[in-house]
């Protein structure tokens, strides 16, 4: 497999998208959000790394993690997590021919997206757009209807308030 080249800072946070391979297949992260808390805490369990935001949608998710000091492979634990997700789950996904060939699953895109958090306005900028992309993709009217997402542990520590993003193509914006 191509090994793609990937910034490597150790202990760094970073923003993370990850999306099924077919968007609109038969696969829905949601109707299997236990095997995906699972993978995620197994992976966690022999590769640390702290969830500071997360959100999974039906077709994808995005997290915010932060690495441990001295670390910097995020790639391992997104494969680990990937892998782990889909030995859990049933086999009724469409498979090409090129993942045929290789005998892989086709429910993953084989890459991600991810972006180093730069500084604090850039991590409240990447967990406003965690907790606000329910409302965006209209699977909710309110970040507070969409079970799924770090949300609610966010107002539990007060860091947001419940009503935040209650008006759909109207996202809160930090003062």
């Amino acid at each position: 497999m191509t090994e793609y080249r990937r910034p490597r800072t150790p202990g760094a946070t970073w923003f993370f998208t990850v999306n099924l391979a077919e968007r609109r297949g038969n696969t829905r992260l949601v109707a299997h959000v236990d095997a995906l808390r699972r993978s995620f805490a197994l992976v966690r369990s022999r590769h640390p790394f702290h969830i500071e935001a997360i959100v999974i949608l039906p077709d994808h998710l995005h997290c915010l993690w932060r690495l441990p000091d001295g670390d910097a492979d995020n790639a391992t634990r997104w494969g680990l997590i990937k892998a782990g997700f889909s030995r859990a789950i049933p086999r009724n996904e469409r498979i090409n021919a090129s993942r045929l060939s290789r005998g892989e699953r086709g429910i993953w895109q084989r890459r991600f997206w991810e972006h180093q958090i730069r500084d604090e306005t850039d991590y409240a900028a990447h967990v406003d757009y965690i907790h606000y992309n329910p409302v965006k993709h209209g699977h909710a009217d309110t970040a507070a209807e969409w079970p799924y997402s770090s949300f609610h542990a966010f107002v539990a520590k007060g860091l947001y308030p419940l009503d935040w993003a209650s008006r759909p193509g109207t996202p809160f914006v930090r003062e």
